[in-house]
């Protein structure tokens, strides 16, 4: 993902997400350099993925396929992807959180091999007040 990516990353992550991540958000993950990548099908930008390396470890920290595009085995391909990445920068775990409420990661982790190791109340934003996120871990 490179900064030019952000107009169509904003987009796909407001069409994916209610409370979608802010471009300034993104910005700051680009300069930190966190591990960014966008998944292209025909010169389009249909998902992206951010993740963030640190001490053998690696924590998934967004991984959106555009609605238009989901239920096509894009987000398992860009999920095996960026664990591959870690892997080879030499992280053991992969660490990762997601709403209660979004059956279909969860769904996608769980086959992918992540096991469920908590919850964080309240921690993410919704309609009615706040919603708790499933916390997932896998070796690698």
């Amino acid at each position: 993902m490179l900064a030019e990516d952000l107009p169509e990353v904003m987009d796909i992550e407001r069409r994916a997400y209610a409370y979608p991540w802010s471009e300034q958000i993104f910005r700051d993950c680009l300069k930190s350099g966190y591990s960014a990548w966008v998944y292209l099908q025909g010169g389009r930008i249909v998902a992206h993925g951010v993740m963030m390396e640190v001490a053998g470890e690696c924590h998934i920290l967004n991984l959106c396929v555009d609605p238009r595009h989901q239920r096509r085995g894009i987000g398992r391909r860009l999920l095996r992807h960026l664990l591959g990445v870690a892997r080879r920068r030499g992280a053991d775990t992969a660490f990762l959180e997601v709403r209660v409420s979004n059956r279909a990661a969860i769904a996608l982790y769980e086959s992918e091999g992540f096991c469920e190791t908590g919850r964080r109340k309240d921690y993410y934003p919704a309609d009615q007040g706040r919603e708790d996120a499933v916390l997932f871990a896998r070796a690698l």
